[in-house]
């Protein structure tokens, strides 16, 4: 588990009149999911696998949504390969083992996309909306499907009205979560050279088999799909930073398309050979999300050091204190100890981390402390510039020594104990 799924797990666990006053403040784009496994873990508590079904059942309703895509559009054989070239993907694969709500969201554009070249347009926009509700981020799409109209040259009228329906909807959710932005998106800069080097990658190989496919159906819906969503969100990050790759998740189904028309239209035997070369490539990208690696921290083993290092009453600090959510979600661990500048807890303060004390006061807290168990940030990483941060980190130097240090994936537990006075025998041998 990491950071993220800590936070889908602790506010999943919430009383729904605190979840529903916590989206008030913050997180109202992921709102819906939330109501949904909130709803999961009261009919099943089940832990990491309760947490992460929902995402497993999405990623195969998302691939069979592939495969009907490919079927009507060049077959059951071309079908099925862009289905099963879509569940081999490592980003398809790394999001169908992650509580949270991308895998559902990619689920909700294919089977829209499905309905789309249906020309079933109250389904559509029904699914669509759903979508967008789980993330607005969804609504990207209608921008490709907008393309793909105008490439094909059909009608569009009563894809503008189901379009509008789906815009309207969501509209209430935009709003409020527009106010929330700054907050909710704080952590993001903008789009780095590799991030654009990635996109620009993935852009031309869909251009390079969309040339040698010459599909004109198969590339009017595939191609768009694949670039406009995540280009039009990368291009606007240029002036406020909103672009994740996993935010539009559901590009990479346009991608599969292409790909298993590409391999339908080789011979047999040279198909073959291009699914094991294929297998080849992937396998070891598809064996690294699978580790606590692929994932910014791992919350689990920050919660099982801190159980090793710590004793009943110890105080416990976080650095900085957004950190606090790498142990909520272990509530037996966080209860023997003593938060030493908590204000106010998160489901008290409708917040995802809780409020935290004035400086002076934290600074009292930490000085009537004998031992302190500090999460921080691993080396290297900035510091918060916020009062609150900086009085913990000049109080354990000035007055703490540090015992022992363990360094775990995307963080480190620290041991603190009091400076001994002078003739005392204190220190970290106690």
């Amino acid at each position: 588990m990491w950071r993220d799924e800590s936070v889908t797990y602790q506010v999943a666990h919430r009383p729904l009149g605190q979840l529903l006053a916590l989206l008030g403040h913050i997180d109202a784009v992921h709102g819906l999911y939330y109501l949904l496994m909130h709803a999961v873990f009261a009919l099943w508590d089940g832990g990491l696998v309760a947490l992460r079904l929902p995402s497993v059942l999405a990623t195969a309703l998302a691939a069979a949504g592939v495969g009907a895509l490919g079927t009507r559009l060049a077959g059951p054989r071309t079908g099925v390969l862009a289905g099963v070239l879509f569940a081999l993907f490592p980003a398809t694969q790394q999001y169908a083992q992650e509580g949270r709500s991308y895998a559902l969201v990619t689920a909700g554009v294919v089977w829209a996309t499905y309905l789309f070249l249906r020309g079933r347009w109250v389904g559509y926009g029904m699914v669509l909306a759903v979508a967008c509700w789980v993330h607005e981020f969804a609504a990207l799409v209608l921008c490709a499907h907008a393309v793909t109209l105008r490439l094909l040259g059909v009608p569009w009228r009563r894809w503008a009205v189901a379009a509008a329906g789906v815009l309207m909807s969501v509209a209430p959710l935009a709003v409020v979560s527009a106010r929330q932005a700054d907050r909710q998106l704080g952590w993001l800069g903008r789009p780095s050279a590799a991030m654009w080097l990635a996109f620009l990658a993935v852009s031309a190989l869909g251009l390079l088999l969309s040339r040698v496919l010459a599909d004109r159906t198969v590339t009017a819906l595939a191609l768009p799909l694949l670039i406009v969503p995540p280009g039009l969100l990368i291009t606007a990050s240029l002036l406020k930073p909103w672009y994740v790759d996993r935010y539009v998740l559901y590009a990479l189904a346009g991608l599969a398309l292409l790909g298993g028309l590409a391999l339908d239209r080789l011979p047999a035997h040279l198909g073959r050979i291009a699914a094991c070369v294929l297998a080849v490539v992937l396998l070891p990208a598809s064996l690294s999300v699978r580790t606590p690696e692929s994932r910014k921290d791992d919350v689990v083993a920050v919660a099982d050091t801190v159980r090793k290092l710590s004793r009943p009453g110890d105080g416990v600090l976080f650095l900085p204190s957004r950190r606090r959510e790498w142990l909520l979600s272990y509530p037996t661990v966080y209860a023997r100890l003593d938060d030493l500048a908590l204000a106010r807890s998160p489901a008290a303060s409708h917040t995802l981390e809780g409020t935290e004390l004035p400086s002076a006061t934290i600074r009292s807290h930490l000085l009537a402390a004998s031992r302190v168990i500090a999460l921080t940030d691993p080396e290297g990483q900035p510091l918060d510039p916020f009062p609150q941060e900086s009085v913990k980190r000049r109080t354990l130097r000035e007055h703490f020594q540090e015992c022992e240090r363990v360094r775990v994936w995307g963080a480190q537990v620290v041991v603190y104990v009091r400076e001994p006075g002078p003739g005392s025998a204190e220190g970290c041998r106690d």
